[in-house]
């Protein structure tokens, strides 16, 4: 087995960066420090943050914060509003990497369950560019039935259940434009271990079985999962502490170790591992990396995952204490090592929104 792994340009396109109003949480960069530390040259955030970008200004000032903070290169995402924010996607496709439509399992104006308001936002969209959705259960067909009905390319985050790989494998099958991300906490967590870790075990989508789990390998070994994303979620000890813990979990720095662990172990490929977290993730957001941009990995050498050692503000991790294979040793970017196994080596502002300029379709 070859011990040190070249990986071209890790990419992770579900992530949480807090930052703004949440920056109590974590900020632009202590969190692209910490996507260095996990391997990553490139990260897509989520906008649910406060303010939440559904409007021009919103988008103004996020693109601001993390253009000033980002150690690793980056995009953003719009988000569709109850209010009907259609209007506005045309002033901010160049320069958001996608749109992103929550459609279970939220709060405030991004909650869309009304099919007919997310049938506006599906037609609105430029149909180049990616709609990534929230949808869980029996929503998952719903948002079939849009792309079927739109041809809008559509990728599936965080998807938990055999249900919901049932349901996407037959889209595939079909020919439909959808691709599949799921999260490690569903890969290597079950709601049994809610029993132990307690707040630090809860997230959105909840846990599953372990029947849920099996499933979610077969569906990485067939191919009908492209995308191991981290849904990286950051929330302080003492809000998980809490009376009403808030849902999520971080998961940057523990996304390539865990998957390295499953190579060693014989339940992942090491081709199947470059194109979960690096070639697929590339393709469906059309962004291969640029020259001299890749992240070394030592994947023989073993060790436990401790808090003290990593570089997210919140400072804590679900699986902390779990013994992983895998370190990163050296991350590369256009030809500056950013990332030399401990250190972050560049300041912030560093990152480039991949996304700038892109224009519309």
């Amino acid at each position: 087995m070859i011990r040190e792994l070249q990986l071209p340009g890790m990419f992770d396109p579900h992530v949480h960066l807090r930052g703004l109003d949440w920056s109590h949480k974590a900020t632009f960069a202590s969190e692209t420090a910490a996507a260095l530390a996990g391997g990553y040259w490139a990260v897509l955030d989520m906008p649910n943050t406060p303010p939440p970008t559904i409007d021009d200004p919103a988008l103004d000032t996020k693109l601001a914060a993390i253009t000033a903070e980002a150690v690793c290169d980056w995009g953003v995402y719009f988000g569709a509003s109850q209010a009907d924010n259609t209007a506005e996607y045309a002033a901010v496709t160049g320069r958001v990497c996608g749109l992103k439509i929550y459609n279970n399992a939220t709060t405030g104006t991004l909650l869309i369950d009304d099919q007919t308001q997310r049938a506006r936002h599906y037609a609105a969209w430029p149909p180049d560019r990616v709609i990534a959705v929230h949808a869980e259960g029996s929503t998952v067909l719903d948002i079939l039935a849009l792309v079927r009905q739109s041809g809008r390319r559509t990728h599936f985050c965080h998807i938990s259940t055999a249900e919901e790989i049932g349901y996407l494998r037959a889209a595939k099958q079909e020919g439909l434009p959808v691709t599949v991300g799921v999260t490690p906490h569903h890969l290597f967590l079950t709601a049994e271990d809610v029993r132990s870790l307690g707040a630090l075990g809860r997230m959105k989508p909840e846990l599953k079985t372990a029947a849920d789990q099996a499933v979610l390998w077969q569906a990485i070994d067939s191919g009908v999962v492209d995308v191991v994303e981290s849904d990286h979620a950051p929330h302080t000890l003492a809000e998980k502490a809490s009376e009403n813990p808030p849902s999520g979990v971080p998961g940057l720095e523990t996304t390539l170790p865990l998957l390295c662990t499953a190579v060693h172990e014989g339940r992942l490929t090491v081709d199947r591992l470059v194109e979960l977290v690096a070639l697929r993730p590339q393709a469906i957001f059309g962004k291969p990396p640029p020259p001299g941009t890749y992240t070394l990995v030592d994947l023989e050498t073993s060790y436990l995952i401790a808090r003290e050692n990593l570089h997210t503000l919140c400072g804590w991790s679900p699986f902390e204490g779990q013994r992983v294979f895998g370190k990163v040793r050296e991350v590369w970017i256009r030809g500056q090592r950013v990332f030399d196994g401990e250190r972050v080596l560049v300041s912030p502002g560093f990152g480039h929104n991949l996304f700038a300029g892109m224009g519309t379709g």
